[in-house]
């Protein structure tokens, strides 16, 4: 899960989508037990949801938070088999992912900072235990921090929240939804976005979006050829600086280079 570019939403009390999801060619599936569900139908879904699961087609789960009356029942579903992983929304509290994780008997964890709150603990959360990688949920941030903005505004949240994934050693962290199902442009502006200021994928509402994500996550075969040029001549110049297309080509260099194809790879074998 840790290469994961595109996590595919699915609602939880919509048990006919779960199967088609899987087919979308979604990186990961998750099925949504917290805002795609009204509280008259939680019940029911997590029984869906339960009936569902099987260890040949594992999914992810977003439970709902731990302020919520429906969250101990929501972990007492975590123990059951076929569940890969554990969104936890509103995540504030290192006792909760805890929770969560101790549940599903070591379950991996991706806690969504979409508070004030959560965002402050950005870093604690980072280094709790199973925790694999962090959410940005960007919706219910800005409606948390009274905020009307743009892209723009969230760019110093965004890139923080980039850097605490990287102290903490985890995987790079999944940007928030783009609500435009329609708009393939604006989705792939955003992914890419997304992709520079350090994050490793994005959060998707609707199987239309998931080839777009997709794509805009995998360097492109011009990204892949000058990796392997760079590579190529840093093992020819036996880690002596060396120019390639007409630039500088050191250390910092090749690393990045190393890390193209790497993706490229990961994409391949996905």
């Amino acid at each position: 899960m840790n290469n994961a570019n595109s996590l595919l939403f699915v609602p939880g009390s919509r048990p006919e989508r779960f199967a088609k999801a899987l087919q979308a060619g979604a990186d990961v599936v998750v099925i949504d037990l917290e805002d795609a569900v009204g509280p008259a139908d939680k019940d029911s879904a997590r029984a869906a949801l339960a009936a569902w699961l099987d260890p040949a087609h594992p999914v992810m789960v977003r439970i709902n938070s731990a302020e919520t009356p429906w969250f101990a029942a929501d972990l007492a579903l975590l123990a059951h088999a076929g569940i890969a992983a554990v969104v936890l929304p509103k995540a504030e509290r290192p006792e909760d992912v805890a929770a969560a994780s101790q549940a599903g008997q070591g379950l991996a964890v991706l806690p969504l900072v979409e508070s004030a709150r959560g965002f402050a603990q950005r870093h604690v959360l980072a280094r709790s235990a199973n925790v694999e990688r962090l959410i940005f949920g960007t919706i219910d941030f800005q409606a948390d921090m009274n905020m009307r903005c743009s892209e723009d505004e969230l760019l110093p949240f965004r890139t923080a929240l980039v850097l605490a994934s990287r102290l903490a050693g985890i995987a790079p962290p999944i940007d928030g939804v783009c609500t435009a199902i329609e708009d393939a442009d604006l989705l792939d502006k955003e992914s890419r976005r997304a992709r520079r200021l350090g994050f490793g994928g994005k959060l998707c509402i609707h199987p239309k979006q998931v080839a777009v994500v997709n794509r805009a996550f995998t360097p492109s075969a011009e990204e892949v050829a000058w990796a392997q040029r760079v590579i190529e001549a840093d093992a020819r110049a036996g880690g002596a600086v060396v120019a390639v297309d007409g630039k500088m080509v050191d250390k910092p260099v090749v690393l990045r280079a190393a890390t193209i194809l790497r993706e490229a790879a990961a994409r391949q074998a996905g």
